[in-house]
């Protein structure tokens, strides 16, 4: 009835695995678990405890194919119809995390996104961005997600029918962090695919210090330029690239990548310190993709 599907990268996987089982076997329900580690250099032998459970597995790549790719695997070789997605640095809220998932599963609601929470604890300096950012811009509740269905989902959290998958696959043209969610939901929603969201969250656990998110945002605004130029995302898909457009109209993008060069170190001190700013790492990120557009 339900496979759950987790890739795994450098990640102690087996907590989640745990709970995740427990709660499948209190259900009733026929599930299996497939971890797929994409050729990790840490926590290996921890995660091949996962073996022990049944209706579990845990499989170790040759070679690292990339966060899209990994899931396109997972999904051909599950076994059931509805499949769910979950990154390897979650953990369920609730101890009814899968229950509420099955009470939602029909044939209409095809895709079904429970969302993202962080705790409350707030963490250590170094990690702070990457806590303000996911406490402000991603642990919405329903009613602010519903107000844009796909740009507001991720596949951290994600139901969603085998076929689904078959047809429209991750792209695996994006290998490295950044944006295949957003590529991912945009080509359900241009297939008129409705995306439900439901009140059933997992938390984020995997805090990156703010130097490592910083760069993760480079490399991700990089696979938006990539996106960009090749037609597959668009304005009304990207905030960043929709202000880029009107900069562009304005004929302001050469003085704005002057203006972000000038200020790029004093912004990432900032971003760097026990008080982060959202509106500054905005405009960071806007000037970073300028700045690689006039490259």
């Amino acid at each position: 009835m339900l496979s759950v599907l987790i890739p795994v990268y450098n990640y102690d996987v087996t907590k989640l695995v745990a709970a995740i089982h427990n709660q499948c076997l209190e259900s009733k329900i026929d599930f299996e678990i497939i971890c797929i580690d994409d050729k990790s250099e840490k926590f290996v032998s921890e995660n091949q405890k996962i073996t022990a459970y049944n209706h579990a597995s845990y499989q170790i790549l040759n070679e690292n194919i990339g966060r899209s790719a990994i899931r396109n695997l997972l999904a051909k070789k599950a076994v059931y119809e509805n499949l769910l997605f979950l990154d390897a640095d979650i953990a369920p809220v609730s101890t009814n995390f899968i229950s509420k998932y099955i009470s939602e599963i029909n044939e209409t609601q095809r895709v079904i996104y429970g969302g993202i929470l962080y705790e409350n604890k707030k963490p250590s300096s170094e990690n702070l961005l990457r806590w303000i950012y996911g406490k402000k811009r991603e642990a919405l509740q329903v009613s602010e997600r519903i107000k844009n269905p796909s740009r507001l989902a991720l596949v951290s959290n994600l139901v969603i029918k085998k076929e689904i998958v078959c047809r429209f696959p991750f792209d695996e043209s994006i290998i490295k962090y950044g944006y295949e969610d957003l590529l991912f939901f945009s080509v359900l929603k241009a297939n008129h695919i409705e995306i439900i969201h439901v009140e059933n969250p997992v938390y984020h656990l995997n805090l990156e210090t703010s130097k490592v998110f910083l760069a993760k945002t480079k490399t991700a605004l990089e696979n938006l330029v990539f996106l960009s130029d090749s037609n597959k995302i668009t304005k009304d898909q990207s905030k960043i690239k929709a202000s880029f457009l009107l900069l562009k109209k304005l004929r302001l993008v050469s003085f704005f990548v002057f203006l972000f060069k000038k200020t790029e170190m004093k912004i990432e001190k900032n971003l760097t310190s026990e008080s982060p700013s959202l509106f500054l790492f905005d405009l960071y990120k806007l000037g970073y993709y300028c700045t690689l557009k006039t490259i």
